[in-house]
């Protein structure tokens, strides 16, 4: 995903000798999330990452089935997600599969009393509303309304709101998420024709390096199970690291859209994949010019995928009654597309504003009972004339 990057001290060669200024030896990890295989970074730690020094009994926090009706056009009203103090509590799952966890948040408060580790998935969090800063080992980052966060598998990080009034949109990834393969050269870096290139990743600055001792909790999730785990040292204590696996920001507002003369398909505002499901970005453009184009997207099947589309902010043509915060579902088998009206009134416009992230899942999206509480039943009939 990005390139390289390193901050703090590191040693002049990788695997040797590395010592403080007491002597000691600083404690070398490898970090990847595909083993031996693929991207990694090296840090060094002032202290060993491996000093637990108690766990209690892990508590099942893995999603559960409200239904087992797939086949059914539905729409959720996201930000009808109840406040809730604490980040962790706050996400509630409403979509998953095998592959994903589908989740929305509105938390009020930062992270103080622990810290936070998925051991299963890559994360990405959508902020809707709110900003503050990401606290990880590898420094922080500042985020704000439009960011996407991505942070690898196996990554501490607290976060620090500076409001609170936050709404996430959150992608657990079974798989590591990646930039799309047809926006990179062979070699990694992003293409001409990519809607976005690497001056648009923000990368992790102001690296802390904490040394304290004392009772550290690290809330480990792993196979749908939370795990507190309490570690004898502060997890920001890195003298420094390099490689390239870290998380990093990008904003949806950096995002440049792809226009043509007649309608384009939806792959063109992909913006990150993982095994069998996509993210793409909707974004303010300019319609399509052809002298006799049809703005509005075409009717279409999804055979091989479910549709989700988070709306953002702005308005779209093709929907009736759209909220901020709603999501519309659109599952695999059955065709969809603008409302009834939506097709002749888009003829003649020659712009967007709509904001809205769109994730398709190429296995079906099973629904919880935190989304049925906000499900509004009657969209599945919202095409009938």
């Amino acid at each position: 995903m990005p390139h390289y990057h390193s901050l703090g001290q590191i040693p002049h060669k990788r695997h040797t000798q590395f010592r403080k200024p007491d002597g000691g030896l600083y404690a070398e990890e490898l970090f990847s999330t595909e083993g031996f295989s693929s991207n990694y970074s090296l840090l060094y730690h002032i202290h060993p990452p491996t000093q637990i020094i108690r766990c209690d009994e892990p508590i099942d926090v893995s999603p559960k089935p409200a239904n087992d009706n797939i086949l059914k056009h539905r729409s959720f009203e996201g930000f009808q997600v109840k406040p809730e103090a604490d980040y962790l509590k706050s996400r509630k799952i409403i979509l998953y599969n095998n592959d994903v966890n589908l989740s929305l948040a509105a938390p009020q408060k930062s992270m103080t009393d622990y810290f936070y580790r998925n051991s299963d998935a890559d994360e990405v969090l959508f902020v809707h509303e709110g900003n503050g800063i990401l606290r990880t080992p590898y420094g922080q980052l500042e985020f704000g309304y439009g960011d996407y966060l991505i942070i690898p598998r196996g990554t501490v990080y607290q976060i620090q709101f500076s409001t609170e009034q936050n709404r996430l949109l959150v992608v657990e990834s079974f798989s590591p998420v990646r930039f799309p393969k047809r926006y990179q050269s062979r070699y990694g870096q992003l293409l001409e024709h990519s809607p976005f290139c690497e001056r648009d990743i923000r990368k992790p600055q102001n690296l802390e390096t904490i040394d304290q001792t004392g009772e550290f909790l690290i809330k480990s999730k792993k196979k749908g199970l939370m795990y507190d785990i309490w570690y004898a040292n502060h997890p920001f204590d890195l003298i420094g690291w390099d490689g390239y696996e870290y998380p990093f920001a990008f904003s949806i507002h950096d995002f440049e859209p792809i226009t043509g003369r007649v309608h384009m398909p939806p792959p063109i505002h992909q913006n990150f994949e993982g095994n069998n499901f996509v993210i793409c970005s909707f974004v303010p453009r300019m319609y399509d010019y052809h002298p006799d184009a049809i703005p509005a997207p075409y009717h279409h099947s999804n055979i091989d995928s479910d549709e989700l589309l988070y709306y953002v902010d702005g308005e779209f043509m093709s929907r009736k009654h759209v909220t901020r915060g709603m999501i519309t579902l659109h599952p695999a088998g059955i065709p969809h597309g603008p409302h009834p009206g939506a097709v002749e009134k888009s003829i003649g416009q020659k712009e967007t504003k709509e904001l809205a992230v769109m994730v398709d899942t190429f296995h079906p999206l099973i629904m919880t009972q935190e989304a049925a509480d906000i499900e509004n039943p009657n969209y599945v009939m919202s095409w009938a004339e």
